[in-house]
């Protein structure tokens, strides 16, 4: 089992939503190897974590179970048009048009993909889920594995959209998306992909989410920002090691220090310096003003 953590661009074929871009900048966590929930819950609370740490809140989880709608439709004979219309006819709650394409289907099922369009919002959803959907084996463990994960998170709102289907023809168990008051999208979308690793002929359990940094920076809150310091460039010699430690201390206490490198001298203005190191009297590296 790894966990593999990646930021940068990701290609779309398409914009997600209108006016989004096809290169969104993301960063994330994989996990491998282990098909329990434990997984499933370290990477949304590792994804909680990385929110937090930017102080963004509120918080609300948005979790839903890609296994209740393949249920419902599992050896129901829909060709994949037709599967793709049920699935556009869920995401959009449009219960005529889901009527309209699942009239000739048993009535378990018929009922089951209508009743999901108003299975939205807190613990009570998953109740009422048991009650109106079809007694099943998959459709039973996946709600009581949301009921599980729901228990085990904290500092952020739980609600419930199981006619939820973005991604569902990548995710193959619970998944989820993070949201906050002031961002047009979720911040972090992520859950279980199980067999994703076919294609590339190891089909292993994963899980895993991608957190949209456009997104984000949208909505935390901004940085006051001091100029930098300017510092001379050394590159040996016992004076090097120790300007580079001052360095790195300042860096570690939040301050921008901008080295002035060969050549560059002339281009240091570039930069909004407004002090510098230099050595002092007591021949000692210290900060002074421009």
């Amino acid at each position: 089992m790894a966990r593999l953590c990646y930021c940068g661009p990701v290609l779309h074929t398409r914009p997600d939503r209108p006016h989004a871009t096809r290169e969104p900048l993301q960063f994330g966590a994989e996990i491998y190897g282990h098909a329990g929930l434990e997984a499933d819950l370290e990477v949304l609370l590792l994804a909680l974590d990385c929110l937090k740490a930017t102080k963004v809140a509120p918080l609300t989880v948005d979790l839903a179970d890609a296994r209740i709608v393949h249920a419902l439709l599992s050896g129901r004979g829909l060709d994949g048009k037709r599967l793709a219309q049920v699935h556009a006819a869920l995401a959009a709650k449009d219960a005529t048009e889901l009527a309209s394409l699942t009239r000739e289907l048993a009535t378990p099922a018929r009922e089951g993909l209508q009743a999901l369009i108003r299975l939205y919002g807190d613990v009570s959803v998953l109740e009422e889920a048991a009650r109106v959907l079809p007694d099943t084996p998959a459709i039973g463990k996946a709600l009581e594995q949301l009921q599980w994960m729901a228990r085990h998170v904290e500092g952020a709102a739980i609600r419930f959209d199981l006619a939820d289907l973005r991604g569902y023809a990548y995710y193959s168990g619970i998944r989820f998306g993070i949201y906050t008051p002031g961002a047009s999208d979720a911040l972090v979308r992520g859950g279980r992909y199980d067999e994703v690793g076919a294609v590339f002929g190891r089909n292993r359990p994963a899980v895993g989410f991608s957190l949209d940094v456009k997104e984000l920076v949208g909505v935390a809150a901004k940085r006051s920002l001091r100029a930098a310091v300017r510092a001379p460039w050394l590159d040996s010699g016992p004076d090097a090691s120790e300007l580079r430690a001052v360095i790195a201390g300042l860096r570690g206490r939040g301050e921008t220090v901008v080295c002035v490198l060969p050549g560059h001298e002339s281009e240091v203005d570039e930069f909004d310096c407004d002090r510098e190191l230099a050595r002092d009297a007591a021949g000692r590296w210290a900060v002074r003003g421009l």
